[in-house]
């Protein structure tokens, strides 16, 4: 009932349950008898586990028993466990020593029955029955009667045998492959892996002759996951159990069952529930849970006086939907009766009545649902040609911008290339000199490299105004640079004018995103409107102010002017398209500003001076890095 089984665990399933009913029920005869004879003492039954506790069959069917016999006893019943991890440590003095370590143990507590699971659990009791339990009742159970044959039990020993039979789950692999052609049997090389590997080869001899067949044993566990990872495609394996590996390094089967499974090239099968949730598809096995329940409900009908019949050792087949589907094998071609775990159920299954009420709502709501992706369809297409829209005014409103600048920019453009022209022609003059002074004559050239390097950046402020965009182009910057930039522009005019120009900078940067090109057009244009109000004024100072700041993690711009200010019953319509107080005026300028600004989060605002003019302040969310844009 381990994590594995020997020659003897192959056959005898029926007899397992029959023997097992037989033997607990005369446990429980002799726990009643002991208790009459001392009502205050409970009797004390002694689990023996051939393996550690990491084997999960035996230890399974071992808590499902000790459960049920708490349960039909009330907690009557004294329940002892003892692991003798007899796989890892096969030798005599190791056997010895658990002898004496179990006798002192107990000596004062003498089981009255001693439950015995697996073969080498029946084989240490029988040898150590007369110092650990000498009137105590004895259970074997977990094994085929073939090897309790050869361990030579007493006769007053109860069996409780039964079997794994490889057969039917070769024969539940075929169903599932029926086009297979290869099959290969994996076992290890423990005395018990070597048992289990003989009874395979008389259980499988006519089976396997339909297969080329192939036994891997005698191999290290790396051997074993090279070899299972190179079988061909049509390929069946028949895991066994791998107590122990050629190099004799001690292995938990289902652990080593893992690792092959996890790079074989075809599907993995093995006789026992464990090795389920460890890789292989699945395999005819017993459910050592539902058997310790079982076996303890006919204990219970022993205890309360009712009459039990022999049954069979409850075994199924029993696959792992996940694996199946990983391999791409079919469910239509599994065995009546077979359990599938791990099967995800339809949403209709899992869901059904949550479903049709949902299905009521949705149908409501589909109409509605309708309506408001439609509408936010025309939304979007709404926005995409207000943004193409923008995008045509801006650049109307650029192409103004460069129209009233031109003969300031004409001028600007002038002066580097006259000087280019006149440094060309004193070069020139130089060159025909009998000693030409060299170091006038690089003077002159770094002089015309200036010269063509400001004209060159006048062309290129120029080439951006007049950039005509579809899109806007997102860009992370400094709000000084785009505030730098558009004074450049503009100061030839403002010369022309006779407009003094100041400007006030923060100490640190002011990242903003946004298209460049369009926040420098917002500066212009509060620029040139400033600039127009500055000429229609009396006053005789002329001074257009330029100021950044930081306000509340946001990113300020103001400019300022000495001109005669807004009227305060307009302060609230300057912003309005088409409103304007110049006669030649569009009134667009401050109305593409704002819709420039409000498209990249921001706010625009007018204001009167105490001391006269007017400041318009523009402001734009500050960028910080990791921040996504729009």
């Amino acid at each position: 009932m381990g994590s594995g089984n020997g020659s003897g665990r192959v056959k005898y399933a029926g007899r397992w349950l029959v023997a097992f009913l037989w033997l607990v029920s005369t446990c429980f005869a002799a726990a009643t008898r002991i208790s009459s004879a001392n009502p205050d003492q409970a009797p004390r039954v002694l689990i023996l586990y051939p393996y550690d506790e990491r084997i999960a069959a035996t230890t399974v069917a071992g808590e499902a028993l000790r459960n049920r016999l708490l349960e039909v006893t009330n907690g009557k019943i004294d329940l002892f466990s003892e692991f003798l991890d007899l796989s890892r440590f096969p030798e005599a003095d190791h056997a010895a020593r658990m002898e004496r370590y179990l006798d002192q143990k107990y000596s004062a507590r003498r089981p009255d029955v001693v439950v015995a699971l697996g073969e080498e659990s029946a084989r240490f009791i029988a040898k150590t029955r007369a110092s650990i339990a000498p009137t105590a009742k004895l259970v074997a159970a977990g094994f085929g009667n073939s090897p309790a044959r050869n361990i030579d039990l007493p006769d007053d020993v109860i069996g409780a045998f039964t079997t794994f039979d490889i057969l039917k789950t070769a024969e539940l692999a075929r169903a599932l492959q029926p086009s297979a052609r290869h099959l290969f049997i994996i076992g290890g090389s423990s005395d018990f892996d070597r048992r289990w590997l003989a009874t395979a080869r008389a259980d499988l001899n006519a089976f396997s002759r339909s297969y080329e067949t192939t036994y891997l044993e005698n191999l290290t566990i790396e051997e074993l996951i090279e070899r299972a990872s190179h079988v061909p495609p049509d390929s069946i394996i028949l895991a066994l159990t791998v107590f122990k590996d050629g190099a004799g390094r001690n292995f938990i089967p289902r652990e080593a069952v893992r690792q092959i499974a996890a790079k074989a090239s075809a599907p993995v099968y093995g006789p026992y529930q464990t090795y389920i949730d460890y890789g292989v598809v699945g395999g005819n096995t017993v459910t050592f849970d539902s058997l310790g329940r079982t076996v303890g409900d006919l204990v219970a009908d022993v205890i309360a006086g009712r009459p039990v019949s022999d049954i069979r050792a409850p075994q199924t087949n029993i696959v792992d939907a996940r694996v199946l589907r990983h391999w791409g094998l079919s469910e239509k071609n599994l065995p009546p009766g077979t359990i599938e775990i791990h099967k995800e159920k339809t949403f209709w299954e899992e869901h059904w009545l949550a479903a049709t009420g949902a299905l009521g709502i949705v149908a409501m709501q589909a109409g509605a649902i309708a309506v408001l992706l439609l509408e936010r369809r025309r939304r979007k297409e709404a926005e995409s040609r207000s943004l193409l829209h923008l995008m045509e005014a801006v650049h109307l409103n650029q192409s103004a911008t460069a129209g009233a600048l031109s003969s300031s920019i004409a001028h600007e453009l002038n002066q580097p290339l006259s000087a280019i022209r006149n440094n060309a022609d004193a070069a020139s003059e130089l060159l025909r000199s009998e000693k030409p002074d060299l170091q006038l004559m690089q003077q002159i050239l770094q002089d015309i490299q200036e010269d063509d390097q400001r004209a060159g950046d006048i062309i290129a402020r120029m080439r951006g105004l007049l950039k005509k965009r579809s899109e806007i182009e997102w860009q992370e910057f400094d709000l000084n640079d785009v505030m730098t930039s558009a004074i450049c522009i503009i100061h030839g005019e403002a010369e022309r004018r006779g407009i003094v120009l100041k400007v006030t900078e923060p100490a640190g940067e002011l990242p903003v995103r946004a298209d460049k090109v369009h926040v420098q057009q917002v500066v212009l244009n509060l620029a040139t409107n400033a600039m127009d109000s500055i000429l229609d004024a009396d006053s005789s100072t002329r001074v257009l102010t330029f100021e950044t700041s930081l306000s509340n993690e946001r990113a300020a711009l103001c400019v300022a002017d000495t001109g005669n200010g807004i009227p305060e019953e307009r302060l609230s319509r300057v912003f309005e398209p088409f409103y304007t107080t110049k006669q030649a005026g569009t009134g667009l300028g401050l109305s593409i500003a704002r819709a420039i600004v409000e498209t990249y989060g921001g706010t625009i605002a007018a204001y009167n001076r105490p001391e006269g003019g007017a400041i318009f302040r523009m402001v734009l969310p500050l960028f910080r890095r990791g921040e996504h844009g729009r």
